[in-house]
């Protein structure tokens, strides 16, 4: 049976975008363990931005520098007019030193590509070489967003102040997974990543001999007493069908067995899928720092700081996304569960309909994680991040 129309210039689409990905897979690979081997922290990413900016020029492609201090954005106009779909990757290293022992590790000490921004920095690359060989199939334009700083959560938020979201319709994001094999993609409905909010409690007491704790006011005691009860935060507070995690991560108080100190301090976070849920974590943990005082006689301080919103994906974006990424490389996209883990790309999404894509970066019989000095993902994930992506745009702007 012959083929229809509208089924050719799918399948020669296709064609088009996964010869043009073969053609700069090497390529691009060599530009990822370059960027490997110099990791940069956030808002320091002077070097990558650098190579970003050279590799656009040399496309031919109009691109602006110091974006949100650090950040790069490239614009690929279409051949008729349409909406504005922003494409981000993030850029930035993490302070880790690496183990990995690859011939393109890390020469800095101390800093490491461990969550595999270098992968999506060159895969944003690709996808500038093959839209604008195809820009003429567009309708509407692309914005190439390379974004620094997402590990501090601060990155997106200094895009958006420098106007990056102006005129754009919608985002899309993506990150490498290596829970997933290399050839898969995953996507999640609604609310996909958390909310990440932070809070630093000082309990002030009065310092005294251990001996004599009747003369003194042990802010350790009031310490222990405000972390059993954050616990219920979570437990009675929240309803159970809308996850929270409520963890402190640090304390410090004291320097001898015998002293009660004068004060102690405690770190911890908050992260929630739902916006309910953050405003009741946030209500519960400074009302029971308040009510420490009246317990334990100390003098106690909260600190509650709001850091990035969930992370939410549009069904609007999210549908003809993955429906274009099955055109291109057929059933290979699976729907996943949500993470308590946090991501900027939220400040996108916050304002304009948004997607963020996982693309599978496991590589056959090892078990990586992300944040892991030993994190090796398959660079098999870089070009078939390029097809899926591309598709994506060329499919939402036809």
């Amino acid at each position: 049976m012959p083929r229809t129309a509208p089924e050719r210039l799918f399948n020669d689409l296709a064609t088009r975008i996964r010869d043009a990905v073969e053609a700069i897979e090497p390529g691009l690979i060599a530009i990822r363990r370059d960027i490997h081997a110099h990791p940069e922290l956030g808002f320091e990413e002077v070097r990558t931005s650098g190579i970003v900016a050279a590799e656009l020029a040399r496309l031919g492609i109009a691109h602006r520098t110091g974006i949100g201090r650090t950040g790069v954005v490239g614009t690929i106009e279409g051949a008729r007019p349409g909406p504005t779909l922003a494409i981000r990757a993030d850029m930035d290293a993490l302070p880790i030193q690496e183990e990995t022992g690859l011939p393109f590790a890390s020469t800095v000490p101390g800093k490491m590509h461990a969550c595999g921004h270098d992968i999506h920095t060159t895969t944003l690359l690709g996808v500038a070489e093959v839209l604008r060989d195809l820009a003429p199939q567009l309708a509407g334009r692309v914005l190439l967003v390379f974004q620094p700083a997402e590990e501090a959560l601060g990155g997106a938020a200094a895009m958006v102040e420098d106007g990056v979201l102006e005129g754009v319709d919608m985002a899309l994001g993506f990150h490498n997974a290596p829970d997933m094999p290399v050839g898969r993609f995953g996507y999640c409905r609604g609310a996909t990543l958390a909310a990440a909010d932070r809070f630093e409690l000082v309990v002030q007491g009065k310092s005294g001999h251990a001996a004599h704790p009747e003369k003194a006011v042990d802010p350790i005691v009031a310490a222990g007493n405000f972390i059993a009860q954050a616990q219920t935060v979570v437990s009675r507070e929240i309803d159970p069908l809308m996850p929270a995690v409520v963890t402190i991560g640090m304390i410090h108080g004291g320097s001898a067995p015998n002293i009660i100190p004068e004060t102690v301090e405690l770190r911890g976070t908050v992260r929630t899928l739902h916006r309910e849920s953050r405003d009741i974590a946030e209500g519960a943990l400074k009302r029971l720092a308040a009510g420490l005082d009246a317990m334990h006689r100390t003098r106690s301080t909260l600190a509650y700081r709001r850091g990035v919103p969930p992370l939410t994906n549009a069904d609007s974006v999210l549908d003809p996304a993955v429906a274009a990424v099955r055109r291109q490389l057929g059933e290979v996209v699976e729907e996943g569960k949500p993470s308590m883990g946090a991501e900027d790309f939220a400040e996108f999404a916050e304002r304009v309909p948004a997607f963020q894509l996982r693309i599978g970066s496991g590589a056959p019989g090892r078990r990586d994680a992300l944040h892991n000095d030993r994190y090796q993902p398959d660079e098999r994930c870089i070009g078939l991040g390029v097809q899926a992506l591309s598709r994506i745009a060329l499919d939402m702007l036809a």
